[in-house]
């Protein structure tokens, strides 16, 4: 009998959030990579920061903002991860412009290793014999691959990779509702990106004009499709562990590998084909120990 716990509103959560990050998240942004990936990524953040404004006054949370303000060291932390989730929203929408999304799908493979050694290290999760194993054959087909290509070493997925799972970790050290201190994190961009997209429209590099009001409502878009999956993934993290939702990411980086490869024909050559093979396996593993757990 399936009980709906904790545990399994996490995975469920993060399963959403992952599928929208793979699929849809990736055909939005390629649309829009035309404009080039430094206007891409300064509306995402502003428009991030606007929706998340929205919400919280929707939702009457303007109390909760206050609170953060009383702790300086929350404050810091969320400066931090706002460092780290702009790293990550450039690195990852430089590579959807640059037809490196095989790449950057190889960056969210990594990623959840590193989620689950955080959730055993650092919080003390449990992880079984299976765990234990699909993890030791991610390990050895992301080694495999380093070993075969380093001279192709695919750095924009190790930047995602890095900034994404330093992220998870600090944002489990901040007990505050997901979308505030989202919303705390996009504040402290919004004046640094503001001054970019002024020197981009005082150059005529901008696409986004308000005489053309269709357009505006297609950039406008980069904040709720920013902020309603890393709130399921996040929100996810805080209901069942790094480690679970580590695991449960790889949906992720698959439905990123078969668009690359299929819609946008990105080249795959074998060594990399075969790694991501043995971490599909290892997945597999995993989850079906979750599954047998649960």
């Amino acid at each position: 009998m399936f009980i709906m716990n904790s545990f399994n509103k996490g995975i469920i959560l993060t399963s959403l959030g992952s599928f929208w990050w793979g699929f849809l998240g990736v055909i939005y942004f390629k649309f829009i990579a035309y404009a080039g990936p430094i206007e891409v990524v300064v509306h995402r953040s502003i428009w991030t920061t606007v929706t998340l404004l929205i919400t919280t006054l929707i939702f009457s949370k303007w109390f909760k903002i206050k609170e953060i303000f009383n702790f300086k060291k929350k404050l810091f932390i969320l400066f931090v991860s706002g460092l780290l989730i702009f790293t990550n929203w450039s690195t990852w929408i430089y590579a959807v412009w640059n037809n490196q999304v095989i790449d950057a799908s190889f960056g969210y493979f990594i990623m959840p290793i590193i989620s689950i050694f955080f959730g055993y290290f650092f919080y003390k999760e449990k992880l079984s014999k299976k765990g234990f194993f699909s993890v030791f054959i991610v390990l050895v087909s992301i080694l495999y691959l380093l070993l075969t290509n380093f001279e192709n070493i695919p750095w924009v997925g190790l930047i995602v990779a890095i900034s994404w799972s330093v992220y998870n970790l600090l944002k489990k050290k901040v007990l505050i509702d997901t979308d505030i201190g989202l919303l705390v994190e996009s504040l402290y961009l919004v004046p640094f990106v503001l001054i970019i997209f002024y020197f981009i429209s005082q150059n005529n590099y901008n696409d986004f004009t308000i005489s053309d009001p269709g357009l505006m409502v297609i950039f406008m878009m980069a904040g709720p499709m920013t902020v309603i999956p890393l709130f399921l993934y996040v929100k996810g993290v805080e209901l069942c562990g790094l480690g679970p939702t580590g695991m449960i990411f790889y949906i992720t980086p698959t439905l990123q590998f078969l668009l690359g490869y299929y819609m946008y024909n990105e080249p795959l050559n074998l060594d990399k084909l075969v790694s991501f093979i043995f971490i599909w396996i290892a997945v597999f593993i995993y989850l079906k120990d979750l599954y047998e757990k649960n």
